[in-house]
């Protein structure tokens, strides 16, 4: 083989230059398309493959920072969807069959390929949502009927019409206020770490959610008391608001992070009269509120074209909200996967058939911004006078000439008085505080250095350590409360 000239060497070293730098110039896009093709992998129970397009990006010298958070997160989450994802069909029959004691195998099947039992293929394994067979009896009656013991559910006192409802109701009216019935309560929250979850010594940094000031909705809000050492509350303008505090773990013991606060709580509503609602200018202040937020808010086709089947050639803006509200209240109630392992919530709740409150109420928000009607998240912890409480979600609706008024799907339509079927959209009970005025927001003034273990909403708390992130399998949380003032009525009622 005859040997190259200096001047063919030279063309061959600039062409692979040349070379070199266009395919490194390309690299920071195929990169960022790395993370967009491993999100589809993963919603399609193609975890290798995900695994192997991530892999090869992180090797990528030209990935960026942000690239390799964007694309370990897929890591994560494919990690936390294999948490949610454990059961295989016999296992989903013996737990259905503590309820249903002679459930065949065929009427399994009809239940399982009419989509009622959440599931995911991955990699070839059919795996069930861990809470599949619980949702089953929410979801269908026929499966309700079928049960032995027909036990009701835990749900909440105020998710039916009660004295409470008719009570807010009549002081609105008798005040004029649409704030009324002021509770004061305190509220002792706790996080409480696994013993050795982390090596004796380790600093634990944990995030607990903490109050507003809303006027008219909670105010008073005051924080009595903490556990041991320093606490760093957010600002008042923190739209997911938390106290940090630090321990440090002893072996074999638990660690125990608490707050207490007290704030006052009033019940809300503003009795709408359609007649008066009227279509409100997309001021700088609202036009947030009526546009896409990718991930969980966006117009996919699927949203559109319900949303053109619920609403029609409706044009008042509180019956617009009104058919909408009232057909996502029809999607039941079911417990949900973290919020964390789903790449589109609205979109996923539309398609699902069901959904959890947050999950319900993101997907009105998106109907609801579609329509040019502007709304917007809240979302918290709900309580009772007895032992009931839950973490919630609902949101708000702007209606003009009433403002911002709260609106929760998920509780829903109110049967058996016409005048307070619509209650829950522009009223509000009393049994509430919130926590979040928006989702997905940035913890303030002390970050999170780890992946969060709830990307969407802050209710339970956050905990890490140097070592990274401590999901939810690692810790508990819990509520406890008590009326400081146990005298209640509209005489306080805000004007």
């Amino acid at each position: 083989m005859q040997a190259a000239t200096r001047p063919a060497l030279l063309r061959h070293a600039l062409a692979a230059c040349l070379l070199a730098s266009l395919a490194f110039a390309a690299t920071p896009s195929r990169a960022a398309d790395a993370t967009a093709t491993s999100i589809t992998q993963i919603d399609a129970g193609h975890f290798a493959q995900a695994e192997a397009t991530i892999t090869e990006a992180l090797a990528n010298p030209a990935t960026d920072a942000a690239q390799k958070e964007a694309l370990l997160f897929q890591r994560e989450r494919m990690r936390r969807i294999l948490l949610d994802f454990k059961l295989d069909a016999d296992a989903v029959k013996a737990r259905l069959r503590k309820q249903i004691p002679d459930l065949s195998d065929a009427e399994f099947a009809v239940w399982d390929a009419q989509g009622l039992l959440e599931k995911q293929v991955i990699d070839g394994r059919t795996l069930y949502f861990n809470r599949a067979p619980g949702n089953l009896f929410r979801i269908s009656a026929e499966a309700r009927a079928r049960r032995k013991d027909p036990v009701p559910f835990d749900d909440g006192p105020n998710e039916v019409l009660n004295d409470h409802h008719r009570a807010i109701r009549a002081a609105a009216i008798r005040t004029g206020s649409s704030s009324v019935l002021p509770m004061r309560e305190q509220v002792t929250q706790t996080v409480t770490v696994h013993a050795d979850a982390v090596p004796a010594g380790e600093t634990l940094r944990a995030w607990l959610p903490f109050p507003r000031e809303i006027t008219g909705q909670q105010e008073g809000v005051r924080l009595v008391g903490h556990s041991a050492g320093d606490a760093t509350v957010s600002g008042t303008d923190v739209l997911q608001r938390t106290v940090y505090l630090e321990q440090k773990a002893v072996a074999g013991k638990p660690t125990v992070f608490s707050i207490t606060w007290e704030a006052t709580l009033y019940a809300r509503d503003f009795n709408i009269d359609p007649a008066k609602v009227v279509a409100s200018p997309i001021t700088p202040e609202l036009k947030p509120f009526v546009q896409e937020r990718a991930p969980h808010i966006v117009y996919t086709d699927a949203l559109k074209a319900y949303s053109k089947k619920v609403v029609g050639n409706e044009t008042n803006p509180y019956r617009i909200a009104q058919k909408l509200f009232a057909a996502v209240d029809t999607i039941p109630w079911a417990g949900a996967r973290e919020y964390s392992t789903i790449s589109n919530i609205s979109d996923y709740t539309l398609h699902a058939g069901h959904g959890d409150c947050g999950e319900q109420t993101l997907l009105l928000i998106t109907l609801l911004r579609y329509n040019g009607i502007p709304a917007r998240w809240q979302s918290g912890w709900m309580f009772s006078d007895g032992k009931y409480n839950n973490i919630h979600d609902w949101g708000q609706v702007y209606l003009a000439p009433y403002g911002w008024v709260p609106m929760d799907v998920t509780f829903g339509r109110l049967n058996g008085d016409a005048k307070l079927e619509y209650f829950y959209l522009g009223g509000l009970d009393a049994y509430r505080v919130a926590f979040n005025d928006d989702f997905s927001q940035p913890f303030q003034p002390r970050a999170k250095q780890f992946f969060r273990s709830e990307t969407v909403d802050s209710q339970r708390g956050e905990v890490e350590w140097k070592g990274g992130n401590l999901y939810f399998d690692q810790w508990d949380y819990d509520f406890s409360w008590h009326r400081v003032d146990p005298s209640r009525g509209d005489a306080s009622a805000r004007r």
